[in-house]
């Protein structure tokens, strides 16, 4: 199978479980703050960028008057194939002006400047290759007067982990891996420097914060929780290094979080930041309220919304805020919860039940964590 082939693959795994394992502890904590005080203008125009399941792509929806148009792009058809089907079970609610379209927002948008009353992404910036290009690229899309709204992880986001990895890396000499480190926490952005890059993508605005905290009942569980293994624990392994080097890291980090948690869980915390910025108007130029007659020509026709949301059980749906389906709080198999809403922690996650593929350097499987292997007798006491 092809590298490639492998990637779909993931994908469309990754598509499967989000609703149920992912979003309920990562993706509506930070959708639930992008909505804070959202309202759409009437006969809006809104783009929703990485929109991938449709958090929170259905509230927006739901907030929309006759006569606005939403379109929701994402690079995964598998993630838009699952928010179509919700929008489906809608009903009328579905047939208001939404359009689909299989597109990454890299290297820039398609669309056409000055066209969107609100521009939102929920987590889609950390996996752009710059957020100041991005945003820069989301403001020029936006009308003048028009909204920008993006969220993402801030620093302090696992800092409890990465103070920990930082202690072993220290004690075993791993110098190299520490430099690593340093430029991996800095990846999440303070909320000084996004005000900043807000301000120079021409957005006048800024950053509202909100905190919240993942429980993990051990290590077994924390790294094979798909919102680790989807999330930051590539990174993670690529900051210590491959082969052996990596796999010893792990060992130290696996036993130093059993010792230091035993008996209660592996507690972290995430810092949600969501960036609020208002495209500043120009003189003659259209006011945020005044509908565009030409929102992109690329865009003509609806896509068909035939499907129903696939479950046995539409009670095991919960209403969030406005009655809209969505997936249950709980999480599957004992993985992470957020607390302090459900705290009780479930039943284990089989080893490899998530595993990511092997072949790739940043994806093999931690000998830590495969059932019957016991610790190298390299490894210094």
């Amino acid at each position: 199978m092809t590298g490639k082939a492998k990637r779909t693959l993931r994908v469309e795994k990754l598509a499967r479980i989000y609703d149920h394992e992912i979003a309920p502890c990562w993706g509506m904590p930070f959708g639930k703050l992008l909505l804070r005080n959202l309202a759409v203008p009437e006969r809006g125009q809104v783009l929703d960028v990485s929109c991938g399941t449709g958090n929170p792509t259905i509230e927006i929806l739901r907030r929309m008057s006759d006569g606005s148009r939403l379109i929701a792009i994402d690079e995964s058809s598998a993630m838009l194939d699952v928010v179509r089907r919700k929008v489906a079970q809608l009903g009328p609610l579905g047939t208001k002006g939404v359009f689909f379209r299989t597109e990454s927002a890299l290297p820039r948008l398609s669309f056409a400047d000055d066209v969107y009353d609100l521009v939102v992404c929920n987590l889609g910036l950390p996996d752009m290759p710059s957020i100041d290009a991005a945003l820069r690229d989301f403001a020029r899309v936006a009308k003048p007067g028009g909204e920008v709204r993006c969220t993402l992880p801030l620093d302090g986001t696992f800092e409890e982990f990465h103070d920990l990895y930082r202690e072993v890396l220290v004690k075993h000499d791993r110098h190299d891996a520490l430099e690593r480190l340093r430029h991996h926490v800095a990846s999440y952005p303070s909320c000084e420097l996004l005000e900043r890059r807000l301000a120079s993508a021409g957005l006048h605005g800024s950053v509202e914060i909100e905190e919240f905290t993942l429980l993990f009942r051990s290590s077994r569980e924390f790294f094979y929780a798909p919102v680790i293994e989807y999330g930051p624990l590539a990174g993670w392994k690529a900051v210590a290094g491959g082969g052996q080097d990596m796999q010893d890291v792990f060992w130290y980090i696996k036993e130093a979080i059993d010792a230091y948690f035993d008996g209660g869980p592996f507690q972290l915390t995430v810092k949600a930041g969501c960036l609020i910025g208002h495209k500043r108007a120009r003189p003659g130029r259209l006011r945020a309220d005044e509908p565009d007659d030409d929102v992109d020509g690329a865009i003509t026709t609806p896509i068909p919304l035939t499907a129903s949301f696939d479950t046995e059980d539409d009670s095991a749906f919960e209403d969030l805020e406005t009655g809209l389906p969505w997936p249950p709080r709980g999480i599957a198999e004992g993985s992470v919860r957020v607390a302090p809403d459900d705290p009780a922690l479930g039943e284990p996650l089989r080893p490899g039940e998530h595993a990511l593929d092997d072949d790739s350097p940043a994806e093999q499987e931690l000998d830590a964590f495969i059932e019957g292997k016991k610790r190298p007798h390299h490894l210094a006491d």
